[in-house]
């Protein structure tokens, strides 16, 4: 079996991987830290600028990545089974750079209503100066054709979407883009692209945050957009060489090792969150668990049709609809920390911030409006975070008591 057509799991240890000089070699590709590439002479020089031009990936520039962040793309191409990867500074770079290569003045953009809410800042502030019009829609309850436009020209989707998680028919979505011969990015962070291909599905550009699960340990900040063939590898190229954009070597090593170890770190994962969402659907002080793997999740059969496993995202909602609920609870945990960010080896709490979760339609019909808890389910014993997540329902249910 070539290493092309192997298990992802194997893929994982060996793409990217240095070839042997000679009879050995590292078993790491090295750091290669460079501003200035040098040449043999102008020849030299000029035949790598027309290979680079012709889209191979060459480097006549330290800014254009050197042998680490080559290795570093090739990994990523293969879990997302993608034509050429592209790294940038962080996972919001990612998005600005594909919104950027793919829209121009007077275009159209459709996104769905439950993406990463700094999606919207970007249209706000850099989008709209452009004359780029971007319009959110539901896609659990609106109609994606009669949206499209003639000037329609992106499809931007986040499967599962943020905070709620709720999943996509990704296939349907992508047919109808595509028989309009629109393009379709999605953000695939969610899945850590280990348990979702969204290229197979149907889209045409997949978009990850590597400074989660990819990198793995919370000590990088680091995109990838990864995509299906040459014209558009040739589209976001253009653009990130315009932007000016680039990536340590030392991000690009870290995250390459945060790779070989994903496959089991997200099936740990996906096994401390199952059991923690498992818990709280069960617990009076909870009126609803977000998780699309638990079987009475709204999207549990696309999960199940799509992904190949879960992450370790869970949010929750209070029965109790007192605003200062999420603020108590947080408070009173000791293993979940309190930070913004997900995907490392840590437990994190934190409040889904109301004005967020009204921005999409999906999850919040008929509730009472209690307070929502976004946690990210880390490698600890399951058993710790569970009593930990009930002592802070003791400490809240007594603050409560005391305050009325």
């Amino acid at each position: 079996m070539s290493r092309r057509h192997a298990h992802v799991e194997t893929r994982l240890v060996h793409a990217g991987s240095p070839a042997l000089k000679g009879s050995s070699g590292p078993v790491n590709v090295p750091v290669v830290r460079t501003s200035t590439v040098r040449f043999a002479d102008t020849a030299a020089q000029a035949a790598l600028q027309r290979r680079r031009a012709a889209g191979e990936r060459d480097a006549t520039y330290g800014r254009h990545g050197m042998d680490t962040h080559q290795a570093l793309e090739a990994a990523v191409e293969s879990l997302e089974g993608g034509y050429r990867t592209v790294l940038a500074p962080s996972g919001l770079s990612a998005i600005v750079l594909v919104l950027l290569a793919t829209l121009a003045p007077g275009d159209h953009a459709l996104v769905s209503d439950s993406v990463y809410s700094p999606v919207r800042k970007v249209d706000k502030s850099l989008l709209q100066r452009y004359g780029i019009e971007v319009e959110y829609f539901s896609a659990t309850h609106d109609d994606l054709e009669s949206r499209i436009r003639p000037n329609t020209r992106l499809l931007y989707l986040e499967s599962p979407g943020s905070l709620l998680y709720e999943v996509l028919d990704l296939p349907a979505l992508a047919a109808q883009a595509r028989r309009h011969d629109v393009l379709v990015a999605v953000d695939n962070t969610w899945s850590g692209g280990l348990y979702c291909q969204p290229l197979a599905l149907g889209a045409h550009i997949s978009i990850q945050a590597a400074t989660k699960y990819l990198a793995g340990h919370s000590d990088v900040m680091m995109g990838v957009v990864t995509v299906d063939s040459a014209d558009l590898a040739a589209r976001i190229g253009a653009a990130y060489d315009a932007l000016g954009l680039s990536v340590g070597a030392d991000d690009a090593y870290l995250t390459l090792r945060g790779i070989r170890t994903l496959d089991v770190r997200l099936a740990r994962h996906h096994q401390n969150a199952l059991r923690v969402a498992e818990h709280l659907a069960g617990h009076p002080g909870v009126a609803r668990v977000y998780y699309p793997a638990l079987p009475e999740d709204p999207g549990h059969a696309l999960w199940r049709r799509d992904f190949s496993g879960a992450s370790g995202l869970v949010s929750f909602a209070f029965a109790h609809p007192d605003p200062a609920t999420a603020a108590r609870f947080i408070d009173s945990l000791s293993y979940f920390s309190i930070g913004a960010s997900w995907g490392g080896y840590e437990s994190l709490a934190l409040e889904a911030a109301p004005e967020r979760l009204a921005e999409h339609r999906y999850g919040r019909e008929g509730e009472a409006g209690g307070s929502v808890v976004r946690l990210h389910v880390g490698l600890e014993s399951p058993l710790d975070l569970i009593d930990d997540l009930e002592h802070a329902f003791d400490a809240t249910r007594d603050a409560l008591r005391r305050s009325a």
